[in-house]
């Protein structure tokens, strides 16, 4: 059995999102997330911009000694987004199989929600603007819905409807603890990718809330290289606060 953690696995799988992308800001939402974009730049995408959570961004991605290499006030930020020069990854309450996103309520009625959630935030502008990935820590049912209740995000098929104000729109990735998912598919959508060592196709279907495609014969995840784990356990997470998201009992 290898000593890899599905923690470990589920960094290496955020850190490929933003391959190929270039000098643009990394907006990674989460511990495993942030944990993936650092490792991006410190393996294949030297040329990402990583924020310090606040204003200052960073050609350190360890955080130790951090040279700022801009500082960018947070009403400058949406002309970074209104440009594209962004990918975020945002978790989400809910995603459906077009990849609309909610992250504002629970609940068809609008007026009275069973749960009143964060609101849309910037949801709207990241999805038509620039990429945009998902990390989902718990998989299940409850998350991949048929129907999102309130549309934050928007997914392939709204954005069709938008027209030509959605040019820019780009769903990357959806990483969660058990898979990844694309929408590499004719009508984009959803698509079973991979699936992380020790999981098997009937545990993302049972655990998804519609039909996904490319069950058949998915890839397995690529577990991280020794260079890359070098870099998660003694660079990027020695106190392993990773294992408090995905915990070790999902081992690959």
């Amino acid at each position: 059995m290898s000593d890899v953690t599905r923690a470990e696995v589920c960094v290496a799988a955020c850190a490929e999102a933003w391959r190929g992308d270039g000098e643009i800001i990394a907006s990674p939402m989460g511990l495993i997330p942030a944990l993936g974009a650092r490792l991006a730049k410190l393996t294949f995408a030297p040329g990402l911009m990583l924020s310090d959570g606040d204003a200052n961004y960073l050609t350190d991605p360890t955080g130790a000694a951090s040279h700022v290499e801009a500082h960018i006030p947070y009403r400058q930020l949406f002309d970074v987004v209104w440009h594209g020069s962004r990918h975020v990854m945002m978790g989400a309450s809910q995603l459906d199989k077009f990849g609309n996103q909610n992250i504002s309520a629970i609940g068809t009625d609008f007026t009275r929600p069973k749960a009143q959630l964060i609101g849309v935030r910037g949801a709207p502008g990241n999805t038509v603007n620039h990429p945009t990935s998902y990390w989902i820590a718990n998989h299940s049912p409850k998350v991949f819905v048929e129907k999102v209740d309130t549309v934050s995000g928007l997914g392939y098929d709204r954005a069709r409807g938008v027209g030509y104000a959605a040019r820019f729109h780009e769903i990357r990735r959806i990483v969660t603890n058990l898979a990844v998912f694309d929408f590499q598919t004719k009508d984009h959508r959803m698509r079973l990718r991979s699936i992380h060592p020790g999981v098997s196709v009937d545990d993302v279907v049972a655990a998804t809330g519609f039909v996904l495609v490319g069950t058949d014969n998915p890839d397995t995840t690529p577990e991280p290289d020794a260079e890359a784990l070098r870099l998660i356990r003694e660079v990027l997470d020695p106190k392993t606060t990773r294992e408090r998201e995905v915990p070790s009992a999902g081992r690959g």
